[in-house]
């Protein structure tokens, strides 16, 4: 089967095959408000668990972006980190997931030109398979975008709206086209802000540094994961700060996080090998403890993780 046998529908566990709508509906969606995120489900073979990963904090967030957008949430936050178990357990998926909660404005009459009605909301859980990408030897040459990240004050990036990731998409076309695997982009200040999809960060004698949460960034999940872990376990100092370009150039490490990205290492910025043009240690130790943590191995960290079965 290419797809799980069902999906979350409005409080119902329905058929995939059942949720359809009409064509015109499916462009009326396109042009309107939708927020998403992004979960991952980690599957620990030994203990025969499916753990699903900070659930409730991509719940929460997920609503902080309903709120911006003014949708009233027609479900708390406590139904819908159970809908998500009920649909995982009602598919029988006994491996890596990607989940991916969508609230929208449902399609409806309006006048040409208005706003659709920001109070109809609807909202989707899907889960298909996605294998982690944790121990796979992948190393990435980005550069740095021409394209500026969007700002607080348009398309406001702390919130996970579909709307903003047309930025995203036209950064990453123009990387590929340049023949990067990746691109950071700069804020409107000339600061880094994010990648395309991730968070970044720089290792620099020993210190781990990332932007702020007001760098025009995502509130991410993992970042918030990644400087804990980085404190509590590996003992570093962790700055939270406005970073130059030319950080990246001198950095000792750099690497990309986020939930389907997870940690991405970075080998050269603008073809400026960063550190010996390797992964480096620290990013490594970071890769190796953010695998154990998320399949239940590291036990100080089991609060945040959701088990299935």
């Amino acid at each position: 089967m290419s797809h799980p046998p069902y999906l979350w529908l409005n409080g119902d566990i329905v058929p995939w095959e059942s949720a359809t709508i009409h064509i015109v509906d499916a462009r009326e969606l396109s042009s309107v408000s939708s927020v998403f995120e992004g979960v991952r489900a980690y599957w620990n073979a030994e203990r025969q668990q499916l753990y699903i990963f900070r659930l409730q904090d991509h719940i929460r967030r997920l609503l902080g972006s309903m709120k911006v957008l003014r949708m009233p949430p027609p479900f708390s936050v406590e139904a819908l980190v159970q809908a998500t178990v009920t649909l995982v357990r009602q598919n029988m998926q006994r491996e890596d997931l990607y989940i991916r909660p969508v609230a929208t404005v449902a399609p409806g009459p309006r006048a040409l030109g208005t706003p659709a009605d920001s109070t109809n909301v609807e909202m989707l859980i899907s889960a298909a398979p996605s294998p982690s990408s944790l121990s796979l030897d992948r190393q990435r040459h980005v550069g740095v975008s021409s394209w500026n990240r969007i700002s607080d004050n348009s398309l406001p990036p702390r919130i996970k709206s579909n709307a903003n990731y047309l930025a995203s998409t036209l950064v990453a076309t123009q990387a590929r086209v340049d023949g990067y695997d990746g691109a950071i982009i700069l804020n409107t200040d000339g600061k880094v802000s994010e990648g395309p999809w991730a968070c970044v960060f720089l290792v620099r004698d020993g210190r781990l540094i990332t932007s702020t949460v007001t760098s025009n960034i995502l509130e991410s999940i993992t970042r918030l994961t990644v400087m804990q872990l980085a404190r509590d376990v590996l003992g570093l100092a962790v700055e939270e700060r406005a970073v130059d370009r030319t950080e990246l150039y001198l950095a000792d490490e750099v690497f990309f996080c986020g939930t389907g990205l997870e940690l991405g290492p970075i080998v050269s910025v603008d073809r400026y090998p960063v550190g010996d043009g390797t992964v480096g240690p620290l990013t490594t130790r970071l890769r190796s403890l953010y695998q154990d943590v998320v399949r239940g191995k590291e036990t100080a960290y089991l609060d945040w993780l959701t088990p299935v079965y």
